[in-house]
C-alpha cells in the first residue's frame, strides 16, 4: 500500500499529538505547554520580539516608538518578562546618561521564525478565517 504525503504528514501530526498529549499525565500536559504561551503570547509580546527581530539592537525609547501604542510600563513589563525567559538581552553601557540596548538572544531568534511561520499562515489563510467569521456573525445574528 502507497502512502500520500498528505497521509504520510497526517500520520507525523498525530505522532507528535500523542507524545505531548497521551505521553505524560494531564497536569504535565498543561502547565509547561500553558506557561510558556501565557509568557509570551501576548500581542506586546509577540509585537516586542517582531520589533527586536527587524533590527539588531533597540534602545528602550526606539521599541516604544516602534510598537504602536504601547504604554512605557507595559513595555517595561514585557521586556523583563521576555528577558527572565531568556529570549531578550540588555546590555546597559555605563555612560553618562546610560545606555540601554535590547536584543533577542539566541532562543528569542528561534522563537521569531516560528513567529514568522505563524504570520505567513495567518497571511495565507486571512480570507477563509474572515470569511468564516463573516458566516459565524450572521448565524448569530439569524439565531436571535
Amino acid at each position: 500500500m502507497e502512502v500520500t504525503n498528505s497521509e504520510n504528514q497526517q500520520l507525523n501530526m498525530q505522532e507528535k499529538l500523542e507524545k505531548v498529549i497521551f505521553t505524560r499525565t494531564e497536569v504535565e500536559v498543561c502547565c509547561p505547554i500553558k506557561d510558556v504561551l501565557a509568557r509570551f503570547g501576548d500581542k506586546w509580546s509577540i509585537y516586542t520580539i517582531l520589533t527586536l527581530g527587524n533590527q539588531e539592537k533597540l534602545r528602550f525609547n526606539e521599541l516604544k516608538s516602534s510598537i504602536a501604542s504601547v504604554s512605557q510600563r507595559m513595555l517595561t513589563v514585557t521586556l523583563r518578562s521576555l528577558e527572565e525567559d531568556g529570549l531578550v538581552s540588555r546590555a546597559v553601557y555605563p555612560e553618562i546618561p546610560p545606555r540601554v540596548e535590547y536584543a533577542l538572544t539566541p532562543l528569542g531568534k528561534s522563537l521569531l521564525l516560528q513567529l514568522l511561520q505563524l504570520a505567513d499562515w495567518a497571511k495565507l489563510n486571512s480570507n477563509q478565517i474572515l470569511e468564516a467569521r463573516e458566516r459565524y456573525g450572521k448565524k448569530a445574528q439569524s439565531a436571535v
